[in-house]
């Protein structure tokens, strides 16, 4: 068997805001495994500025994997623990080299009878006109749960645009999620959570900076929105310390991303514990191409979920790997009508 990567630059249609600066692309890496007769692979989804293992190390990693590829899926994995993205492109790779077919890394109902994924519609950061545009695009496509990009604008202009959408759409018919990326400071994080509370939203993720445990565990002991964990769980290896985190700190959501705390391993270590501490969670993309994006959904559907998860992103890149991935009425679906491009595939793997 051997192993090989590419790099890959994804170009975002429109230049996308969050509290961490406006993004216009994308870096990833597709891993790809070779046998005698079959194919594998799967996609290092690196997110520059976030990812633990955004390191000037990373290609050499990469090159150390591929040259130890024979050492199999699980001593890799736990070789390369600082290093989840790669983690999760071996784990698809193996998957994808085992399979069928290469792209079905899970048979199921989603990929054979297009059983679909409720999924949130994405809003990004940016002034209320362009936000209150995406919302009402948004819901014009049938989504009933959405996520705000707060925290990069005028704080009350943030308010202005829930203020409009509750005046129009009840709790019941729209679900709100809002993603401050740690964009609060911690002396004003209570006040502006008892603000949000009132347009009776779902949750905020990530209200305040990773690593500030004692005020993370205050806030969610406090504040009368729930908060979910998002960037908090980036770089915890291991159950102990995975436990230790959400025995102090006490949730009420966590969100996991395969990409960045160790793909389908790391994942269900979280999901064990937050079961044991009553915690509850959901899965979402990192910004992924169709590679990364259809390994995540087809294993998401496994787990038999049923609030809308975080998978929309595939249709962000004017570059993207076209796959069967649809997205309808605020679900996304495999859709049997569709072929992946074998075109942009094999020239991936050269």
């Amino acid at each position: 068997m051997k192993a090989s990567c590419k790099k890959h630059i994804l170009d975002f249609k429109r230049p996308s805001g969050t509290s961490r600066g406006i993004l216009s692309k994308k870096e990833t890496w597709f891993f790809i495994l070779r046998n005698e007769y079959r194919l594998g692979i799967g996609e290092c989804g690196l997110l520059r500025g976030l990812s633990v293992d955004d390191v000037p190390g990373y290609g050499k990693k990469l090159k150390w994997t591929c040259d130890n590829i024979h050492l199999g899926k699980d001593a890799l994995w736990e070789a390369l623990r600082d290093f989840p993205s790669i983690q999760f492109g071996v784990e698809q790779a193996f998957l994808s080299l085992e399979a069928s077919d290469i792209f079905e890394l899970f048979p199921s109902g989603f990929t054979q009878e297009e059983k679909t994924i409720p999924i949130n519609g994405l809003v990004w950061m940016g002034n209320f006109e362009f936000m209150n545009e995406q919302v009402q695009q948004k819901l014009s496509e049938g989504f009933r749960c959405i996520k705000l990009k707060v925290g990069a604008i005028d704080f009350k202009q943030e308010i202005a645009l829930l203020e409009s959408l509750r005046a129009n759409y009840s709790e019941e018919i729209l679900e709100i999620r809002v993603d401050a990326n740690g964009a609060f400071s911690a002396e004003e994080a209570m006040d502006k959570l008892r603000i949000l509370a009132e347009f009776k939203l779902h949750s905020i993720e990530q209200p305040i900076l990773r690593g500030n445990i004692n005020e993370m565990k205050r806030l969610c002991a406090e504040s009368p929105l729930p908060i979910a964990l998002d960037e908090e769980l980036v770089g915890v290896f291991g159950p102990s310390k995975k436990e230790e985190l959400l025995r102090t700190i006490r949730p009420q959501y966590i969100i996991l991303k395969p990409s960045l705390i160790g793909g389908y391993r790391g994942c269900e270590e979280w999901i064990l514990l937050a079961e044991k501490y009553d915690v509850d969670w959901w899965v979402t993309s990192a910004l992924e191409s169709n590679i990364g994006l259809n390994a995540i959904s087809q294993w998401t559907y496994t787990l038999n979920i049923e609030m809308p998860q975080g998978l929309g992103t595939g249709s962000l890149y004017t570059n993207n790997i076209q796959s069967p991935l649809t997205v309808q009425k605020g679900h996304i679906f495999y859709d049997q009508a569709k072929k992946w491009n074998t075109d942009q595939i094999q020239e991936l793997c050269i």
